[in-house]
């Protein structure tokens, strides 16, 4: 079962990892296009466009001129920008006129930075490249890109503030991975968890079956072994054959009650259920034991609607009927009535049945497990009795392959058994 657990964690922590990190992949992926895009589209557009003259080595502009102001003596103003530009001239551009290969000009947008020389990377530019081409290098590292119109024109931005913006992205995506990781860790043991718990019970429901059988099994095989062995030794043959007799007969109810709740279990065909008159199958089997209700001491009344139709599987419906009964009828003190009420559901297209005895009432604590296989609250009297535990087990087995299911409480002296189905 940890080893189940394990690898169910292990798959919804992989499945959802992978999901986590493909979202952010593809996000920084298409952040880092945007961005390239941009600078492409702004090198591009800003080509041969001439913006106001550089007064000292790529250093930012002076203050534009308030209006009504005079202008200072020598100062340089920016050119007027045509609307086209207002919306792309959101970065540090430089555009550099080459007059036989040395830097003649230098424009640049108004939003230039102190921190980048212009001339030193128009140098460099220069230096290397002896053709025309657009370089846009890796965001995450390169301090500028550039198009390079040979002994014309550099267009170059500066790409500090895009690669701190890209940095800083993926500085985030990251912190939310790593913390989106835990949540998935925790998130994944409690779906596991929920996963697990019908295996778990399964399996606890197996080691306890197994536990519970081999106890059951072990006391009749016992004595027909020692019964067995007297025989060969003994000339009162009879008594030890009654044992053997008696014991194989346990045995043979036990292992036919395994194998129908394990028949049940495993799944009702319903291509085998066909319409019956579900008070008629009620009245015969209360009939059928009335006797038995008779020698002890216990009466059984009826109130069962006539006509009541459903699809089930009569044998089945007569077995659990039987359970229920005989289960009431041990129960009750004696001079009391067992009571058999049946009737339409206030749903529609569901079968109400109760089953009603005075008696010692069920625990609550109790009232889940008297259905669970095994289980017996009295167990010497059930020795006595050569029961096993098995009955409601089964009744309620057949109540939910009828799509309906058993529930029991007691209540003012009473004890209620209370059956659903569908018709």
């Amino acid at each position: 079962m940890k080893e189940l657990r394990r690898k169910t964690t292990f798959t919804l922590i992989s499945i959802l990892s992978f999901i986590l990190i493909a979202v952010m992949v593809l996000f920084n992926i298409r952040t880092y296009a945007d961005e390239k895009e941009a600078v492409k589209r702004n090198l591009d557009v800003l080509e041969n466009k001439k913006m106001t003259r550089d007064p000292g080595a790529g250093k930012p502009p002076a203050e534009p001129e308030k209006q009504g102001e005079p202008e200072k003596p020598g100062e340089r103003k920016m050119k007027p920008r045509d609307m086209e530009n207002v919306m792309i001239l959101d970065r540090e551009i430089y555009v550099v006129e080459i007059k036989d290969g040395e830097i003649a000009e230098v424009f640049y947008s108004d939003n230039t930075s102190e921190d980048f020389d212009v001339y030193t990377a128009a140098e460099e530019i220069i230096a290397k490249e002896d053709h025309d081409r657009i370089e846009l290098t890796n965001l995450y590292f390169s301090r500028y890109s550039y198009k390079y119109d040979h002994d014309e024109s550099i267009v170059i931005t500066n790409n500090n503030e895009v690669r701190k913006k890209l940095w800083a992205m993926l500085a985030e995506s990251l912190l939310l991975a790593i913390s989106a990781e835990i949540l998935i860790v925790l998130i994944s043991r409690l779906i596991t968890k929920w996963i697990t718990r019908p295996a778990e019970e399964a399996f606890e429901r197996q080691k306890e079956f197994i536990a519970d059988a081999s106890h059951e099994l072990k006391t009749p095989l016992a004595v027909i072994m020692a019964s067995s062995d007297e025989i060969r030794k003994s000339d009162d043959d009879q008594k030890y054959i009654d044992n053997i007799r008696y014991e194989s007969d346990r045995m043979n109810r036990l292992i036919t009650g395994l194998l129908n709740l394990s028949r049940l279990e495993s799944g009702e065909d319903v291509v085998s259920f066909k319409e019956e008159n579900l008070s008629r199958i009620l009245e015969k089997t209360c009939m059928a034991y009335e006797a038995v209700a008779f020698e002890q001491g216990v009466s059984i009344s009826t109130d069962i609607e006539e006509e009541l139709v459903c699809k089930c599987n009569k044998e089945e419906i007569e077995q659990m009927t039987a359970t229920l009964l005989d289960n009431a009828v041990r129960h009750s003190h004696r001079d009391t009535a067992v009571r058999i009420l049946a009737s339409a559901g206030r749903k529609k297209g569901i079968v109400d049945i109760q089953v009603i005895n005075t008696g010692d009432p069920i625990p609550k604590e109790d009232e889940e497990k008297i259905f669970e296989r095994f289980y017996r609250g009295d167990r010497s009297r059930s020795r006595e009795d050569n029961r096993y535990g098995l009955g409601l087990a089964i009744a309620r087995r057949i109540a939910r392959n009828h799509n309906g299911d058993i529930k029991a409480h007691s209540e003012n002296g009473e004890t209620i058994f209370r059956v659903t189905l569908r018709k």
